[in-house]
């Protein structure tokens, strides 16, 4: 008789672990879906529910927030509302790409304008070291790297791959010689003072 207990008890505490982790991925699935749906009316109901954390869910398959799927879509109205709901504004997703990288691969002036003005890191590389410079200088996006370089962006950080600069990149390409002369004049980033005791 103590025997068919002990087995219901181990069944109903071992049902218990597996409830909990799928009805988080359950909702942070429902949430992304609606995301990429553009229903605002879901996504909002499910950032308001108390304790809500979802906001910076990633998608298990591409590492993407929120926050990537819209701007993915060029879509800076739902980058400002998400950002104001506590989004993560430097998430990288599989590949190490940040919001601000996607919005330069898409040539979105109005998605990197409002992430540089929410402080978006500048000097964050992908997996490959690709920063948001290198990427505009590879497009040819003489504006974006402007900005770029006003926001911060160090012209001097290598990538991974090829260890070659955004400066390097611009020197490389003669097809754009504004976008050249605009690295070329680019001051070098200043070093960090290390803190620290002097010796």
């Amino acid at each position: 008789m103590i025997r068919p207990l002990a087995l219901l008890l181990a069944a109903t505490v071992a049902t218990l672990p597996a409830t909990a982790p799928a009805q988080r991925m359950s909702d942070s699935y429902e949430f992304l879906k609606a995301v990429k749906d553009a229903d605002g009316t879901k996504v909002t109901q499910m950032l308001d529910k108390p304790g809500s954390t979802i906001i910076n869910t990633k998608d298990t398959t591409t590492g993407d927030t929120a926050l990537h799927i819209v701007t993915r879509r060029n879509d800076a109205t739902y980058i400002r509302f998400l950002l104001s709901r506590g989004a993560a504004i430097n998430a990288q997703d599989a590949r190490g790409n940040t919001p601000l990288l996607i919005a330069i691969n898409a040539n979105c002036d109005d998605c990197v304008e409002t992430l540089l003005a929410r402080k978006a890191n500048v000097n964050l590389g992908n997996t490959s070291g690709e920063t948001p410079l290198i990427r505009a200088v590879q497009l040819r996006n003489v504006d974006l790297a402007d900005k770029l370089l006003k926001a911060g962006a160090n012209p001097d950080q290598a990538d991974r791959v090829a260890g070659m600069t955004a400066r390097d990149y611009a020197k490389q390409d003669a097809r754009s010689p504004q976008l050249t002369k605009l690295l070329t004049d680019a001051p070098k980033a200043s070093a960090r003072a290390v803190s620290g005791p002097k010796l």
